[in-house]
């Protein structure tokens, strides 16, 4: 989180903050849990959460939201995590969730005030409390899960403008990769994309276009710099470059609506199963890609040739 904050001052929008914690929810579920927890652990954890969101309080923008979240029902990791950030950073005010209770307004339970507390015990009063009663409480008794805890956050007010006043980030943003090189990607999209689909219509724009190794992504808008950083995915998988030829992401066949694909196979129930395990399917149709889909959604890619569709779901999702 260190290393963010100096990259990502003031830069975003929204930041969830799923925090490593005590675990005591997952009691019920994993049998480890219990064998680790301590009273020390439960310290450790709030003083980790504290750094965290110190953290996070200088990567959101003016007007910006976080969202807090454990698995843990200690009050000093929760209510007392809160109410200890909110001392240190007044300008930050716990907004309203009461229109997700509205969704199970049995289950979802209201924070509770007096149980602010610090790892030490000694309880939160005042201002930063205020608001408390509005973060959520998950109780395995009244819902269908385990423990949990969540709480969202302003920081400030927006600008008056309305629009969000964000800084850029420390090293710039992504210049993407010319699209000299992506010959294949280009003739694999006139070939199996429609051409009003918004793939199709970004044309060659080289600038929103990333190469990781041999596989392609399509980038997000002002993409920071990721020169450092350690990312999952930068943006959506498009495909791989193979010797000749390229082969388009499972990703990309879940983005895009039957409609978007050249050509469509409208599998039915027993085939859409057959094609999850990985089996072949007989089919008729143009040579070459084809969306797989069923009940109005897309599943994934097949190549077809001869009347066979060759299966091309990634083994590690396969149904056995």
């Amino acid at each position: 989180p260190e290393r963010l904050a100096d990259r990502f001052p003031g830069f975003f929008d929204r930041i969830l903050v799923d925090a490593p914690c005590s675990g005591e929810g997952m009691f019920r579920r994993e049998g480890e849990a219990l064998d680790m927890w301590s009273e020390e652990n439960v310290r450790q954890c709030a003083e980790r959460q504290a750094g965290i969101l110190d953290c996070v309080a200088g990567m959101l923008r003016q007007g910006g939201v976080l969202v807090y979240s454990t698995c843990t029902f200690a009050p000093s990791e929760d209510e007392g995590s809160i109410a200890a950030f909110r001392q240190r950073h007044p300008e930050f005010r716990i907004t309203d969730t009461g229109f997700l209770k509205q969704t199970d307004p049995e289950g979802l339970r209201d924070g509770q005030p007096r149980w602010a507390v610090s790892p030490t015990g000694e309880p939160f009063s005042g201002e930063c409390c205020r608001g408390l009663e509005q973060t959520l409480r998950l109780w395995p008794m009244y819902v269908k899960g385990e423990g949990h805890f969540a709480a969202r956050l302003s920081k400030g007010e927006e600008s008056s403008s309305g629009e969000a006043v964000k800084a850029a980030p420390v090293g710039g943003f992504e210049p993407g990769i010319p699209a000299k090189g992506l010959e294949d990607y280009f003739t694999f999209l006139s070939d199996a994309i429609c051409p009003d689909c918004s793939l199709a219509r970004e044309g060659k724009q080289g600038s929103h276009y990333l190469l990781f190794g041999e596989n392609l992504y399509r980038m997000p808008e002002e993409t920071p710099a990721l020169k450092g950083l350690k990312v999952l995915r930068p943006g959506l998988q498009l495909g791989t470059f193979r010797k000749n030829r390229f082969e388009p992401a499972h990703a990309l066949a879940l983005a895009l609506a039957p409609g978007e694909a050249r050509n469509v196979q409208q599998l039915s129930k027993e085939d859409a199963i057959r094609y999850l395990s990985g089996q072949t399917l007989n089919a008729e149709g143009e040579k070459g890609w084809q969306l797989l889909c069923t009940g109005g959604f897309s599943i994934g890619w097949g190549k077809l040739a001869g009347g066979v569709l060759k299966n091309h779901y990634p083994k590690g999702l396969r149904k056995n």
